[in-house]
């Protein structure tokens, strides 16, 4: 199938960009001020200061520059700075009690449910493209685009998507294939893409530094923002209740130690397990009903296949029933695309799991590694996202 790409931005239109005080979001905001656009800041006010802040041995943050975090103050300075510099009408909208709802309760439900979350994807879906232009809509702001920093392009098929007459907004790769975040935003629905764009699609990120060096931006300066946190962090956020300890097993069930709660573990962990069994182990699954950490050889963590649910179709539109798509899967960021088939799956009898919404199994090529429930499968095809689930369970 062939795509095209949407328009971007024209001299006299209103831009609504999302800023977060970094180098990819400020040069977004320079470049159509530039354009002759009438541009338009906007920064979510997320943190809320109820977790203490971790210092490292400098008695510096380590948190501080994280998406949520106590640095936020300064880059909301720093942004109302560089809106003024370039004549850039501003606004700070609060999404606090949003974000708490959506992303860190659903972060921590999740790793004490033994599974792995990406709280970046949620993030995306129910705050930077859903709460924070909600309330943009509440301050009575018109706008004819939404521009934000990441890289990826938005596309239409030029035929009807999966055999009908819909062309909905999609998700494509952006040049940069280094910095592609497509697996980030894949559960944005197309209605809200179709006034969403991304002017730094066809850049790479030194492209985007040597701009912002040469515009004298103070974010080429700055060190990149982590997505989310990291382990420090977690272990504050788990603070609110303590830990539940339990056994650590192998497959036949051999108990080999202690873990200190499931929360702090995932699918292919290998360090801090704390267990000598004489070969390298990893974390192979985790059983929250019995509060169980299961470990095993790596050549036991390959899966065939994943059962995925709480699935997302461009414009709701989903294959026909009976159909067998073929595609390239991500099991998680940092993995390849690989190829697979995908058809609806029709749990039978035995099958107690509670799905949301309709089940999906995803067929692989070749065995994958570390399949984690909690973690995203994402699809896509001739470099397009045609949809994608929350992953359940592998399949040996």
């Amino acid at each position: 199938m062939t795509y095209t790409a949407q328009d971007m931005p024209e001299a006299g239109d209103t831009v609504l960009v999302g800023l977060s005080g970094g180098v990819d979001s400020t040069l977004t905001a320079l470049l159509l001020k530039e354009k002759g656009c009438k541009v338009i800041g906007v920064t979510m006010s997320l943190w809320d200061g109820s977790i203490v802040e971790i210092k490292n041995d400098t008695n510096r943050t380590k948190i501080k520059e994280a998406c949520y975090g106590p640095g936020e103050e300064e880059n909301i300075q720093e942004c109302t700075a560089f809106c003024e510099a370039n004549g850039i009408e501003y606004h700070v909208v609060d999404v606090k009690e949003e974000y708490k709802e959506k992303v860190l309760e659903y972060f921590k439900s999740e790793y004490r449910s033994g599974r792995t979350p990406n709280p970046c994807i949620m993030c995306n879906r129910n705050i930077k493209f859903g709460a924070m232009l909600n309330a943009v809509q509440k301050l009575g702001i018109d706008y004819d685009y939404f521009c934000t920093g990441h890289y990826a392009k938005i596309v239409r098929p030029d035929s009807g998507l999966f055999g009908t007459d819909e062309r909905p907004y999609m998700v494509s790769g952006a040049t940069d294939v280094t910095k592609d975040q497509t697996y980030f935003i894949y559960r944005v629905p197309s209605d809200i893409l179709k006034k969403v764009r991304f002017p730094l699609a066809g850049l790479k990120k030194s492209e985007v530094f040597e701009l912002a060096r040469k515009a004298n931006l103070e974010a080429a300066n700055r060190e990149e923002s982590q997505d989310f946190v990291g382990e420090e962090y977690r272990d504050a956020l788990f603070a609110d209740k303590p830990s539940i300890p339990g056994d650590i097993i192998d497959l036949d069930g051999h108990i080999l130690g202690r873990h200190k709660g499931i929360e702090h573990y995932t699918i292919g962990q290998r360090k801090g397990l704390d267990v000598a069994v004489g070969y390298p182990v990893y974390v192979h699954s985790i059983d929250a009903k019995n509060n169980l950490v299961v470990l095993a050889k790596n050549e036991d963590l390959d899966s065939t296949a994943l059962i995925a649910d709480d699935f997302v179709w461009p414009g709701n539109i989903e294959p026909p029933e009976g159909c067998q798509v073929e595609a390239l899967v991500k099991i998680r960021l940092a993995s390849r695309p690989v190829p697979c088939k995908i058809k609806a799956y029709v749990p039978p009898a035995d099958d107690e799991t509670e799905y949301k919404g309709k089940p999906w199994i995803i067929e692989f090529e070749t065995p994958q590694r570390a399949v984690a429930p909690g973690q995203s499968a994402v699809l896509y095809k001739d470099g397009v996202i045609i949809g994608g689930g929350i992953i359940s369970r592998g399949v040996k």
